[in-house]
């Protein structure tokens, strides 16, 4: 009898333990990507998912000139940004004076790849102007076009960069790594709104919009003025699902906005789709199948807008040269 309960107890234990492992893959799922997670509070989020794109279009195989900071980036590190970065994580930070050194927007960034620390953290000591030593690691200050660019290694594989006017995005970032395996932490964007973007999303963004507007206060298209509600957010997302889908989502303050966004948005595309349009970067072939693929839809303070992306489009938009960073680690001018 002993030796049946024990093997009951056993066997209750086992079950317990699968059902709770089941549990945690369930939460690391429908969690955000640890990258996004560690992103400091901020007006608004970007992140991309490279494994796949690189496998779909194998844009680390073509051949690109770096520009001269960026190869002396890669001849002292050994980091190819196309060819290492797995993921990557940005935070933007709206600026009071758009006209101070970061201009309108300062960034917060996680890198997620194939990094040599080593070699890293000495590249990084011989551009450095001063170091500080925060929650057990070094966080490199950088001058860069009269700004301060701070870097740190958190790990192996991950490194953040921030060029924001205090060390207070920097810190933040490391406090959240400390904290990283809490599969729900990161910031109040995330935890408002993460779970309205769709699953396996290959790339999405999170935030208010930042629009330019015009002398009369307005933002126009083609001549046609939107009625964008800036207290609204904005996810969109791209993902696979045998084609490429794109979404974007308002929410609006009210169900009347997100009415009027949609009413506008579809008046929009009508004219679009008439009228002979050029976009940069885009051929004919590419925009005429984009525009005809596009559906708008409005439900309560939602509007909704669903297109397909070429494939022909991707792949000229995932280059080297636009994977280039802007300001490839101590060189930067983001």
């Amino acid at each position: 009898m002993r030796i049946r309960r024990r093997t009951r107890i056993t066997v209750a234990v086992v079950v317990v333990i699968l059902l709770l492992l089941a549990v945690a893959v369930y939460l690391r799922k429908k969690a955000p990507p640890e990258a996004a997670r560690l992103l400091p509070e901020s007006d608004g989020i970007v992140y991309l998912n490279l494994r796949p794109l690189r496998a779909v279009t194998h844009f680390d195989q073509r051949p690109v000139t770096h520009d001269p900071d960026y190869q002396n980036f890669i001849d002292a590190t050994g980091i190819q940004f196309e060819r290492d970065l797995d993921e990557v994580a940005f935070a933007m930070h709206r600026m009071p004076n758009p006209s101070g050194p970061n201009g309108a927007v300062a960034f917060s960034e996680v890198f997620v790849g194939h990094f040599d620390g080593r070699r890293l953290a000495q590249y990084l000591e011989g551009i450095t102007s001063t170091r500080e030593e925060y929650a057990g690691h070094t966080i490199y200050s950088i001058p860069s076009n009269g700004r301060t660019v701070r870097v740190t290694l958190l790990g192996y594989d991950v490194v953040a960069v921030s060029n924001t006017p205090t060390a207070e995005q920097i810190h933040s970032i490391l406090d959240r790594y400390r904290s990283a395996a809490l599969p729900f932490a990161g910031s109040s964007l995330l935890s408002d709104y993460y779970e309205d973007v769709p699953l396996l999303s290959l790339a999405w963004g999170i935030g208010q919009i930042g629009l330019p507007l015009g002398d009369s206060g307005d933002v126009r298209v083609m001549g046609l003025r939107l009625p964008i509600n800036f207290d609204s957010k904005f996810i969109a997302s791209l993902r696979w699902t045998g084609s490429l889908r794109l979404r974007l989502e308002e929410i609006a303050p009210t169900d009347e906005a997100a009415a009027s966004s949609a009413e506008a948005a579809k008046l929009v595309l009508g004219f679009a789709r008439n009228a002979e349009i050029t976009v940069p970067g885009m051929t004919d072939a590419d925009l005429k199948p984009l525009l005809n693929s596009i559906q708008i839809e409005h439900h309560k303070d939602r509007a909704v807008l669903h297109a397909t992306l070429p494939m022909p489009l991707l792949q000229r938009l995932v280059t080297p040269e636009n994977l280039q960073p802007q300001a490839a680690v101590g060189s930067g001018s983001k």
